[in-house]
Parts: structure tokens; sequence; C-alpha cells
């Protein structure tokens, strides 16, 4: 049996800095690399032009209709997509290797993802957070809400690969809380959408069992003085998301919209 060519599926903007490892990592494991940008002003194409030129420069439309997009572009029916930081550690990238020939054996196939944050890896907090990463677009596609996209299977025949997606996530604190505001304000606009019922009360609740979570039931107080840092900006990411919501509504409300 041959084995199953595979396209790598990229969404860049602005990422000098962290898509040529990206890019390195995929190499060895896939047939033609594929990348959407959203009109970046560094140097990102100029990188990632010496590894691939199918290159698309598409004004960002959302993170699942980027992504569906760069799907559609592929030239292969199995696609393996990551973010910029993110790169297949070598231990990923044999278990790839290894069911290239028999891919078709399962609908797709999921990985765990371990963070890099700031200063050392996150072995609780965020880990394995396991995602679809590798999948034939015949019968799955990318889905989810934004800006917290996942890949929709049909079907529950998915399979677990060895080795980990290595994230390359936030460089410092202040990094992180750009992008939580970014990120809390594309959530809160999600849920605005589909009129979700929210109250007084949610923004704490929600934001109360999140810290629970992470740092109580998935230890990750185990993660070191990080793993506090992690557990206190994601409850204030939930806490922030829904305070927006009810603003949002308030101020609706009292016709200031």
């Amino acid at each position: 049996m041959s084995m199953a060519k595979i396209s790598a599926c990229i969404i860049s903007y602005n990422e000098e800095k962290k898509i040529e490892d990206c890019l390195k990592s995929l190499q060895p494991v896939v047939d033609e690399i594929v990348v959407v940008d959203s009109l970046s002003a560094d140097r990102t194409v100029e990188i990632a032009s010496a590894y691939t030129d199918k290159i698309f420069h598409q004004k960002f439309l959302g993170h699942v209709e980027q992504k569906n997009l760069a799907v559609s572009k592929a030239s292969h029916d199995w696609i393996l997509s990551l973010d910029c930081d993110e790169r297949l550690s070598p231990e990923l990238q044999s278990s790839i290797q290894r069911i290239r020939d028999k891919i078709d054996a399962h609908d797709a196939y999921r990985m765990a993802r371990k963070t890099f944050y700031v200063y050392r890896w996150l072995n609780h907090c965020w880990y394995p957070d396991r995602k679809v990463r590798l999948f034939n677009k015949q019968s799955a596609k990318w889905g989810g809400t934004n800006p917290h996209d996942k890949v929709m299977v049909g079907s529950d025949d998915i399979y677990d690969l060895a080795g980990d997606i290595q994230h390359y996530s936030f460089d410092s604190i202040s990094a992180h809380i750009q992008t939580l505001d970014k990120f809390t304000e594309i959530g809160a606009q999600e849920i605005l959408k589909k009129g979700k019922r929210v109250n007084v009360f949610s923004p704490l609740l929600h934001a109360s069992w999140t810290f629970i979570r992470l740092y109580f039931l998935r230890a990750g107080f185990l993660d070191g003085f990080a793993g506090l840092v992690v557990a206190v900006l994601s409850y204030m990411h939930v806490f922030v998301k829904y305070s927006k919501v009810l603003f949002y509504q308030r101020a609706a409300k009292a016709g200031l919209t």
C-alpha cells in the first residue's frame, strides 16, 4: 500500500519569530505546505516562501473561516493543521510516519498539546489538552466558536497518537493579557450573537469554575508559580468575557449603542 499524502495547513499573521520552527517541524512528515496569510506586515511571508510556494493572501475572516479556507487550498485529502506557535515533537513526527501507510484505518487523529509558558513547560494546567489536528477533509472540517476553533469529525473513530504538539504560547504575562483582551472581545460577541442567557452572577460563577478546574482538578499547583498565574489569568479571561457581554447588553438597553 502506498503512503498517504498529507497537506499541512497553516494560517499566519505577523509570525516572523515563530513560523519557521513550525514549518521545519512539518517538513519531514508532509507532502505539501499551504499557508494562508492575513496580510502580514513583517517577514512572515518571506520566511514561509522558503518552505512552500502555496501561499495565499486573505484578510482575516475569523479563525474557523480562515482555517477552512486553508484546507480548501490543499491538494490532498489528509490535512495536518498547526498554528504558527506550535511544532511537532520528534516523538509525534515518528508517530505520524508510522501510521502513514495505514492512515485510512481511522477518520482522524488526536494529539496532546503541551504549552511552554514564559519560562517553563506546563505539565498540568493546560496538559494534555488533546486536539484533533490530523484529519480527512472529506469527513471533517473546522468548526466551533471563534476564537476557540476545533476540528469537527463526523464519527467517533479518532485515534490518539503518541507525542506532543509543542505550543510556544506566551513569551510574557503582558502578551497573555493583550491576547486576553482580544479573545474576550471575540468570545463576548459570539455569546451575544447566540443569544445565550447571562446574568449578574455569570462572570463570577464561570470564572470561579475555571480557576478550580485548572488549579485544583488539573493540578495546576504542580506547575509552580507559572501554574498560579495561568489559573488566575484564565479566571480573569472568563470573568472579563462575561462582564463584557453584560455591559454590552446594558448599554443596548440604555440606548447607548
